[in-house]
């Protein structure tokens, strides 16, 4: 299957022959580098040794200077002689992508579905990260379930995460209820470890709750966390005045454009929503890519994930 660059995504489905082929779109950004856009969109500059973690190395006897909330205690009574632990700081970044398949996502007005756009913007920096030879992870969540890969160095682990999709597009249809943001980046930690690049990706459209936003702040001491929002042009603006007929799994009803006052009010309150959105995020000193059904995503995936 071939890709244009500047092709946009398609469809209501989610196809995974399209997202394997992401993999000849992936060598044109390079997620691993840290750039000025993505810093500029954080509200600060980054520090590029920001999240990492720190790995266990070695014991040794203490020596004068160690620190002392480093002293290995059960060595330490075991010997009778005190001894320390030496840590090294970890040089790799794995890599993690989180995909919302939430009900919320399966709908579009332009080209695809916001769920479609979003498996295709995961794929892609997926096998990206495995390009330049990161270990990858991801966690897939609908309905209630969250379907996870553990990060490694393996091209098997885009395919399984494709195969999870597949599993929780299913489980959403069937779910009566969807778990929340909130408890999604709860469900995170099993597979997070420090010093991991996040790629949470989302319409976040419960992301402002206070539980998520706390856990969003937690989240940040360990790690370094970037959002791809996914957004649709139809919740930002209404379609020209008319009556229009929408429909969905529970049924179809109509829905009339033509006064102006509704139509004002609707494309403020979406403004107001996304600018709140993207504050708390900065604040957070969390970058918010934004991504539309309506364009391609590789050249805004570009602008902040330049190849090399």
């Amino acid at each position: 299957m071939k890709l244009r660059l500047d092709e946009p995504v398609k469809g209501a489905e989610i196809d995974p022959a399209a997202l394997i082929a992401t993999r000849f779109l992936a060598r044109h950004i390079d997620v691993t580098r840290s750039t000025r856009a993505l810093a500029h969109l954080a509200g600060a500059k980054r520090s590029a040794r920001r999240g990492r973690g720190v790995e266990f190395d070695e014991v040794r006897q203490y020596a004068a200077g160690d620190d002392v909330r480093s002293i290995d205690w059960r060595v330490t009574a075991r010997s009778g002689e005190p001894h320390t632990k030496l840590f090294h700081e970890e040089r790799e970044r794995p890599v993690l992508v989180t995909l919302d398949l939430r009900k919320n996502m399966r709908f579009g007005s332009r080209n695809c579905f916001k769920s479609v756009l979003a498996a295709h913007a995961a794929s892609t920096l997926l096998w990206s990260a495995l390009e330049r030879g990161e270990r990858i992870g991801a966690m897939t969540y609908a309905g209630t379930e969250t379907f996870d890969v553990r990060p490694q160095r393996s091209r098997r682990s885009v395919l399984r995460f494709i195969g999870d999709i597949e599993s929780a597009t299913a489980h959403a249809a069937d779910a009566n209820s969807d778990m929340s943001f909130a408890e999604h980046l709860n469900q995170l930690q099993r597979i997070m470890r420090p010093g991991s690049s996040v790629f949470l990706i989302s319409d976040f459209h419960d992301a402002l709750a206070p539980d998520a936003i706390e856990n969003l702040r937690r989240l940040i001491r360990h790690v370094q966390v970037t959002a791809i929002a996914i957004s649709d042009p139809l919740e930002q603006q209404l379609p020209s005045a008319g009556r229009y007929v929408v429909s969905d799994e529970l049924g179809r009803s109509s829905l009339d454009t033509g006064n102006d006052n509704v139509r004002k009010q609707y494309e403020e309150e979406y403004q107001q929503q996304r600018n709140q959105l993207f504050k708390t995020l900065q604040s957070l000193r969390i970058p918010m890519i934004e991504l539309s059904t309506a364009t391609a995503p590789l050249p805004t995936l570009q602008r902040y994930f330049p190849g090399r």
